[in-house]
């Protein structure tokens, strides 16, 4: 079995250097990205969905959050800023559902939700343009993330029909965020590629 921690020599002195926090990060916004997408595709419906909340606020929110912390140990900025970023989004759109089921926001009125998702579009346009230089299987979970977010950004401003399309691509991402989580998994403890992710792009 592959080691999670590896020793490495620093000024002369032993220090422990952290596992890649990278597959976990991805699968917590695999998991849930994958339920709420199945929702907004029309797949299951909205009881089953809501178990999504749990995911975003437990998986996709605070363990996701951590993995991001540690990714910054690992000095990986990017990483770090994926992580901690779309595990407060989690976060932030259960805490909204759950407002808004309470009575405190009115989602009808005040649009939130859309603009939102406009919000995030924007962080996830420059995620993706840095994730050109990472590897191609993160390119494709970020260029499918952010048609994604395109695709619910107008089905919010009152075309529904995109809502559709962006649950079907938004399950399209979580596969993707899987593969590349499974990848950094099964390579490492196979200790050689099985599941390749790309080189990034020179």
């Amino acid at each position: 079995m592959a080691q999670d921690i590896t020793k490495v020599e620093v000024a002369g002195f032993e220090s422990l250097s952290p596992a890649d926090p990278g597959p976990l990060g991805l699968n917590c916004f695999a998991l849930t990205t994958f339920l709420l997408s199945m929702h907004n595709a029309g797949i299951i419906g909205l009881d089953a969905a809501h178990a999504w909340l749990t995911s975003a606020l437990v998986l996709g929110g605070f363990a996701q959050i951590l993995a991001g912390m540690w990714e910054y140990k690992t000095r990986n900025v990017f990483g770090a800023t994926a992580f901690v970023s779309y595990g407060s989004f989690w976060v932030s759109l259960a805490l909204v559902i759950i407002f808004y089921n309470k009575g405190i926001i009115s989602l009808e009125e005040n649009m939130i939700v859309a603009w939102f998702l406009v919000a995030w579009t924007i962080f996830t346009f420059y995620m993706w343009i840095g994730s050109i230089k990472t590897n191609k299987a993160l390119l494709v979970t970020f260029t499918l993330l952010l048609i994604t977010f395109i695709l619910l950004d107008i089905g919010h401003f009152g075309r529904p029909a995109f809502n559709v399309m962006g649950g079907y691509v938004g399950v399209a991402t979580a596969v993707a965020a899987w593969y590349t989580s499974a990848a950094g998994i099964i390579n490492t403890t196979f200790g050689k590629t099985v599941l390749p992710i790309g080189p990034a792009k020179k």
